[in-house]
């Protein structure tokens, strides 16, 4: 490739996208190198159905307001403090009305679905889910010029002194390199490579399911690292949710979550529960799951419902195993029909009455048991009983790179490397220190993609003016 590119984008998902198409926009050359091919493009993004963003008031797909400091706090919540301050609120802020930008870039959003209504002020849904944004996107930055590489892998990054000159990369079984002004890193984490989660989990980790692309394996992360770049975050956290034990190994998505956990009970290999259900709304507390059955023994859990609650929450993919008895139920799933049994009467006697409410943190709570079940409790005694099995369901990974404001990647000593920037999830670790909540990880890419895209587009454009 004899070309110079004003930007190269690594990465072909929402971040990758809107730094794209924002450099495009700025009058930049670019070129995107997307390790998937065609029909698997968009990466984790074409999985997702929503996005969180400030917003002064309702319209058509959301229902109110949802301004700055009511965000702030619900990130707090989730993170317990373990974010940089500085940077999240950046994201917030930079979040406000991005509706209308993605709107004016070809997304399209409905208003919320049945049994994700704690959402409906927050978040907007896209019409027609991830993979259709995608699509709309990718038609977009073809309409704007960026040209796109499919199943091009990058491998490395030259760099001189701290600055970048060139990425090889895979292309179709031919070893390539394209040199360019600026690189903007947007491939995202490392979730789809076990032998590294390995490195954190242990063997523990043979047993997490990755919701996501398989092509995330993190291997812009180590070459950075590898080249002296600043790690950020803890690499034992992530956006790990509790998913369906029967969902395939890589790529299921959203659709192999399940949302029945704080309506029922969750308990281990030895029937016995280990974590309060019902502690906060699940928007909230979804995304705790998966690092808590990564916990339990054999890295298995299960939920148990009756027929009181089938209907409180999105259907899931697959069936759920029905019983007429909790020994039955038991037997079904393996557990020893004591224990059960012993656990859900002792969680019955537990239940003190209250006014049953899936919308608000109702008055339904335990009395006098460990764990407790904060909100939403109910005894299990309508027949028949549903159960699904659990599994760490990882989506992505926290460990990542320090970056600016302005999205560039810090190095060992501090400094920003001057033509290397990164958004998404590769950098998502600086703001997400634990926890999550809905629809963010699609804030921190959309914001920082066009962020990168903006300061790739200034910095390549400076370059080509004193050449």
């Amino acid at each position: 490739m004899n070309k110079l590119y004003d930007v190269l984008v690594i990465g072909g998902g929402n971040a990758a996208l809107c730094a794209a198409m924002t450099a495009r926009e700025a009058g930049c050359s670019v070129l995107m190198l997307e390790s998937a091919p065609r029909e698997f493009r968009g990466g984790n993004s074409r999985h997702t159905r929503n996005l969180r963003y400030c917003h002064d008031q309702g319209n058509a797909f959301l229902t109110g307001p949802y301004e700055e400091e009511e965000f702030w706090n619900d990130l707090l919540l989730v993170t317990k403090g373990q974010t940089n301050q500085a940077l999240a609120r950046h994201v917030i802020r930079e979040s406000r009305n991005l509706g209308g930008w993605m709107e004016a870039h070809g997304g399209r959003f409905q208003p919320a679905m049945r049994g994700t209504l704690h959402l409906a002020r927050t978040n907007a849904f896209f019409l027609g889910g991830g993979k259709a944004l995608m699509n709309a996107y990718y038609a977009t930055a073809g309409r704007l010029g960026v040209e796109v590489l499919y199943e091009a892998t990058c491998q490395d990054l030259e760099l001189d002194q701290g600055v970048f000159t060139a990425a090889r990369f895979d292309h179709l079984g031919e070893s390539r390199t394209v040199q360019a002004r600026v690189v903007v890193l947007a491939s995202g984490g490392y979730e789809a490579n076990l032998d590294w989660l390995k490195e954190s989990w242990g063997p523990a980790a043979e047993n997490f399911i990755v919701r996501g692309c398989p092509y995330d394996r993190g291997r812009m992360l180590r070459v950075m690292l590898d080249h002296g770049a600043r790690p950020v975050g803890d690499p034992t956290q992530g956006h790990a949710v509790a998913i369906d034990a029967r969902a395939p190994k890589f790529d299921g998505g959203i659709v192999t979550r399940l949302d029945c956990v704080p309506f029922g009970i969750v308990v281990n290999r030895d029937g016995r529960r280990f974590h309060d259900e019902g502690e906060d709304f699940w928007p909230k507390r979804y995304a705790i799951w998966g690092r808590l059955v990564a916990g339990q023994p054999d890295q298995i859990a299960y939920c148990l419902i009756d027929a009181k609650s089938i209907d409180l929450f999105m259907p899931s993919v697959f069936p759920p195993i029905t019983a007429g008895s909790i020994g039955e139920m038991a037997e079904r799933l393996g557990l020893d029909p004591n224990a059960l049994e012993q656990t859900v009467a002792g969680f019955n006697a537990a239940v003190r009455p209250g006014r049953f409410h899936p919308g608000e943190l109702d008055e339904c709570a335990t009395a006098g048991l460990d764990p407790p079940k904060s909100h939403w409790a109910r005894p299990l005694n309508t027949p028949p009983f549903y159960g699904y099995p659990l599994r760490p369901g990882i989506t992505f990974t926290y460990l990542g790179l320090t970056v600016t404001a302005r999205a560039q990647v810090v190095m060992a000593d501090g400094q920003p490397a001057p033509n290397i920037f990164a958004a998404g999830e590769i950098m998502a670790g600086n703001i997400l220190g634990q926890g999550y909540m809905a629809g963010f990880g699609m804030t921190i890419g959309t914001v920082y993609g066009r962020i990168a895209g903006r300061e790739a587009a200034r910095h390549a454009l400076e370059q080509s003016e004193r050449s």
